[in-house]
């Protein structure tokens, strides 16, 4: 089962891999994961993404292409593996097509949690973080029983400077540009399925297995 897990930034894709982790039993591999992974085992790959990030750039798709093909030949994803991240352009689509056939895998979905732009919003501005433990919370959907309060710890809650409105719209309008023509492309290839991300978390990973199974 060789998955490929699209979405807005903020739409849930990383709790949603983790429970299909468990589930199904093969890897979440997301493309921070992987650049980490290359930069610490020290590939050449990995040293060049490594001299780029230092200097502040992007790092260049031919490099990520070439890790993205590093990581997926691993014997972990010969089961099957849950990629999140990557592609985020129609053209590295086309290379990660190139690589599946080469490594003669086959990509079973192209799962896509859809929410609105405007909910998406709202979840990141209401988004607090304790500063002692790392649990979230959100003014409007988790409430802290104390203002300002960590349940748990009784740490400081406090807002990340990537949930700020303006943050999360900018993010929102490069994933427009760049990564919503994939879901023509998968279309296209009679991969892509649409989930409804406004729904639980329970419910999204409900209907994200009832797909799969299916």
């Amino acid at each position: 089962m060789h998955i490929l897990l699209m979405g807005p930034p903020g739409a849930g894709k990383g709790t949603q891999a983790a429970k299909l982790v468990e589930e199904f039993k093969i890897p979440h591999i997301s493309t921070g994961d992987m650049f980490r992974a290359a930069v610490k085992n020290q590939t050449e790959l990995g040293k060049k993404a490594k001299a780029c990030m230092d200097q502040g750039k992007l790092v260049p798709d031919d490099i990520t292409i070439g890790i993205v093909k590093e990581r997926l030949s691993q014997v972990d994803c010969k089961k099957g593996f849950i990629l999140d991240g990557f592609p985020r352009t129609v053209e590295q689509a086309k290379n990660l097509d190139e690589i599946i056939d080469e490594l003669g895998l086959k990509l079973t979905g192209a799962l896509n949690i859809d929410v609105p732009a405007q909910d998406l919003v709202e979840r990141a501005v209401g988004r607090r973080i304790c500063r002692k433990c790392g649990a979230t919370y959100h003014i409007k959907f988790k409430k802290s029983l104390k203002e300002g309060i960590c349940d748990l710890c009784g740490g400081e809650l406090y807002q990340r400077a990537d949930d700020s409105e303006i943050t999360m719209k900018n993010r929102l309008s490069v994933y427009d540009e760049q990564t919503k023509p994939l879901i023509e492309y998968y279309k296209d290839a009679d991969l892509y399925k649409k989930i409804d991300g406004r729904q639980s978390m329970d419910k999204v990973y409900g209907d994200i297995v009832a797909v799969l199974r299916g």
